[in-house]
C-alpha cells in the first residue's frame, strides 16, 4: 500500500541546526561525536516532520596553536589542517551524520564574510583600536585576568600562561549588557537547558567589559586592518552565517536565524553572550536557542591527554556498531547533563534494550508473521493508545532527546508485554490476524520514531516489513493505519549479544 509523503512548504523558513566547528588540533573524540550525533538526531527529526533542514558542521582551522602544531609536524598550516579535516569528514561518514554542509574557516567565502562583518561593526562604532595586556594561554588561545588564574595557571587547561601586551582591536561588548538581558528575558528558550541560564545571566549582570578581538603577533588567520589577525573565536562564530552565503545568498534568507546552536557547556559564554552581542551590533537577528550540553567523563575521570583516556568513537563502532554507539550516547543520561562513558554500561544497554527489548520484539513478530497466512485486518489497533505522540513530539522539539528515547522504548517494552500476554503462537484465524497486525503496525511506527536515533537499524526494520524506506520515513505515517508492506521477511538479527 502506498504511503503519503509530507509536502514541504518551500516558502516557510527552513530549520537550521548547527554543531560548533571543531578545532583541528587533533582527531575527533567521543565528545565531538556526541555533539554531532545529537545535532544529527535533531536534523533527522525535523526532516521527518517535513521541514526543509540545513544541518551545519565543520572545522575551526586558524590560530596560533594550529600554526605551532603545523610547524612541529614539518608542514605548512594549510597542509596540516587539510589532513585533520579529512579525519573529521571520514568520522562523520562512518557515524552516519547527515550534515548538509561542512564549513571550514579557511574557505574563501568564510574569510570574506568575516572581513565584511567586522567592517560593519567598526562602522557602527563597536570596534575600536587600543592596546591589551593580560595573561595569555596559548593552548586555549584566551586572555585571562589575575583573578581568573588558578594557582597562576590557565583556569581551563591548567597550563602555564604568558604575559602579553600588544596592539589590538576591541569589540564594545560593554554596550550590550542590557540588550542581552532583555534577550534572555524575552526569549526564555535562548539559554537552554534551564540549568545553564542562571550562570550566564548572573555573569552578565555583574558587568561586561570590552573584549580584544584581534592579535598583532598571530599571522595564521583572517587579516583585519592590514596588520592584525582576527581572534580565532570571533572568526569561528561567524561560520554560522558564512555557511549560508551571508550577506547575499538565498540560504541566509531561507534559514537565518538559526533555530538552535548545539554546543558543549565550555563554550557557552562565547555563543550565549559574545555571539548575540555581535549580531545585535550588526543589526541582525539572534539565534532562537543555544543548547549547551554537559561533559563526558571516562570511567569516572575527566578526559584529558595527560590521562590518555580520550575515547575514539570509530574504535567503539568497530567493536560494537554505529547505531549501538549512537543509542548509548543519548540513552546514558538526560541531554544537557554530564555523563560517564564506560564500555560496561554500553554493553549492558546493548544487551538489555537494543537486543533484549527492540531486537527481541522485531525477531518474535517477524517470525510469527513469516509462519502465518494473513489477510488485511481493518479493526482498531489496541496498541496505538500506549504511545503518546504529542508528548514525544514535545520532547523532541525541546531537544529532550533522552526523554523522547525513553518514551519510545517504553512503547517497545509494552509491545513485548503484549506478545507475552496474547501468546499469538497459540492463536488462529481472526484472533491471530488481529494480534499480528497490531504488532506489525507497531513495528512500522517504531521504525519511524527511532529513525533519527538509530537510522541504519530502522531502515533494516522497514525493509523487513516490506515498506519503502524513502516513503515510510515521515512523521505523518506514524498514524496507525495498517500500512506495512504486503510481504514481510525476518532478515538477520538486528543486534548480537555482547
Amino acid at each position: 500500500m502506498a504511503h503519503r509523503v509530507i509536502e514541504i512548504d518551500n516558502k516557510a523558513k527552513g530549520f537550521y541546526v548547527t554543531t560548533p566547528i571543531y578545532y583541528v588540533n587533533d582527531k575527533p573524540h567521543i565528545g565531538h561525536a556526541y555533539t554531532t550525533i545529537a545535532a544529527d538526531i535533531v536534523a533527522r527529526w525535523h526532516r521527518l516532520k517535513g521541514q526543509r533542514v540545513f544541518f551545519l558542521t565543520g572545522t575551526d582551522e586558524h590560530g596560533e596553536k594550529i600554526a605551532k602544531a603545523a610547524a612541529a609536524s614539518g608542514s605548512n598550516p594549510q597542509e596540516f589542517v587539510d589532513g585533520i579535516v579529512k579525519q573529521y569528514k571520514d568520522a562523520w561518514e562512518v557515524l552516519n551524520i547527515s550534515y548538509d554542509y561542512f564549513v571550514r574557516t579557511t574557505d574563501k567565502k568564510h574569510i570574506e564574510a568575516v572581513s565584511k562583518f567586522l567592517d560593519i561593526l567598526a562602522k557602527n562604532g563597536d570596534v575600536y583600536k587600543g592596546e591589551y595586556e593580560g595573561w595569555y594561554c596559548v593552548s586555549d588561545e584566551t586572555f585571562f585576568t589575575d583573578l581568573q588564574l588558578k594557582d597562576g595557571k590557565c583556569p581551563e587547561c591548567g597550563k602555564e600562561v604568558i604575559r602579553l601586551k600588544e596592539s589590538t582591536h576591541f569589540f564594545r561588548l560593554s554596550a550590550y549588557q542590557d540588550k542581552l538581558l532583555d534577550l534572555y528575558k524575552t526569549n526564555t528558550e535562548f539559554l537552554s537547558p534551564k540549568l545553564r541560564s542562571e550562570e550566564i545571566i548572573n555573569r552578565v549582570k555583574e558587568g561586561l567589559k570590552d573584549i580584544s578581538i584581534t592579535r598583532a603577533t598571530v599571522k595564521w588567520g583572517v587579516q583585519f586592518d592590514n596588520d592584525h589577525t582576527v581572534y580565532v573565536w570571533v572568526d569561528a562564530l561567524l561560520n554560522y552565517i558564512s555557511a549560508l552565503d551571508w550577506p547575499n545568498g538565498d540560504k541566509f534568507g531561507d534559514f537565518w536565524p538559526a533555530n538552535v546552536h548545539i554546543v558543549g557547556k565550555e563554550i557557552n559564554w562565547f555563543h550565549s553572550v559574545i555571539w548575540p552581542a555581535m549580531l545585535l551590533s550588526a543589526g541582525m537577528n539572534t539565534p532562537e536557542k543555544v543548547f549547551a550540553h554537559g561533559w563526558w567523563t571516562v570511567d569516572g575521570k575527566k578526559m584529558s591527554k595527560s590521562s590518555h583516556n580520550f575515547v575514539d568513537p570509530l574504535d567503539i563502532t568497530k567493536r560494537y556498531s554505529v547505531d549501538a554507539l549512537r543509542y548509548f550516547l543519548i540513552r546514558q543520561m538526560p541531554f544537557g547533563y554530564d555523563g560517564d562513558f564506560s564500555e560496561s554500561a554500553m554493553k549492558e544497554l546493548i544487551n538489555s534494550e537494543l537486543l533484549g527489548a527492540l531486537g527481541n520484539l522485531v525477531n518474535r513478530v517477524l517470525t510469527l508473521a513469516e509462519n502465518s497466512k494473513m489477510s488485511k485486518f481493518t479493526g482498531e489497533n489496541e496498541l496505538e493508545a500506549k504511545i503518546n505522540l504529542t508528548v514525544l513530539e514535545g520532547h523532541m522539539d525541546a531537544i529532550e532527546l533522552y526523554s523522547a528515547l525513553n518514551e519510545i522504548m517504553e512503547f517497545v517494552r509494552y509491545c513485548n508485554k503484549y506478545v507475552n500476554d496474547k501468546k499469538p503462537w497459540t492463536l488462529e484465524g481472526k484472533e491471530l490476524e488481529e494480534v499480528l497486525y497490531n504488532l506489525l503496525e507497531s513495528l512500522r511506527v517504531i521504525s519511524i520514531l527511532l529513525y533519527p536515533f538509530i537510522p541504519a537499524t530502522c531502515e533494516k526494520i522497514a525493509q523487513s516489513l516490506g515498506t519503502d524506506k524513502e516513503l515510510s520515513m515521515s512523521l505523518i505515517n506514524c498514524k496507525f493505519r495498517n500500512e506495512f508492506g504486503d510481504k514481510t521477511s525476518k532478515g538477520d538479527l538486528l543486534f548480537k549479544k555482547v
